[in-house]
């Protein structure tokens, strides 16, 4: 039987219970992790889109090191952009400081507004860790 066990970094039970979503979803050796925003703690967006996506990676990397994976286990790519002219340029900057080679598929979807007003990304991702 496969195991099957949501991942909520410490920190984060509150939202997991507010919200009902996990940051995270363990299924087998493959974890999902949902959408991340670039936040600070206090919900705010940073002006700075460098400073936005650098946070956003770094609340994949906590979900990811939760579930006993890293940056490097990830396969899958999906970023979701609010202004995708304007920002992808940053965001690829930021992403190329977190991902190494061999570099992981990617997707960049275009939508009109995120979760949180003035956030300008949201990255998911999928990792496979070894047996």
């Amino acid at each position: 039987m496969t195991i099957r066990e949501p991942i909520i970094p410490e920190g984060s039970e509150a939202s997991y219970e507010r919200f009902q979503f996990a940051p995270a979803f363990k299924v087998g050796n493959t974890i999902h992790v949902s959408g991340s925003i670039g936040s600070n703690a206090d919900g705010s967006v940073p002006e700075d889109p460098v400073e936005e996506f650098a946070i956003a990676f770094g609340n994949v990397a906590t979900a990811l090191e939760a579930a006993g994976a890293s940056l490097a286990d990830i396969v899958e790519i999906t970023s979701y952009h609010t202004d995708m002219p304007a920002s992808l340029g940053a965001f690829m900057k930021a992403k190329a400081k977190v991902i190494a080679e061999p570099f992981p598929a990617w997707t960049a979807i275009g939508c009109t507004a995120l979760a949180i007003p003035g956030a300008r990304v949201e990255v998911k991702v999928t990792a496979v860790i070894d047996d």
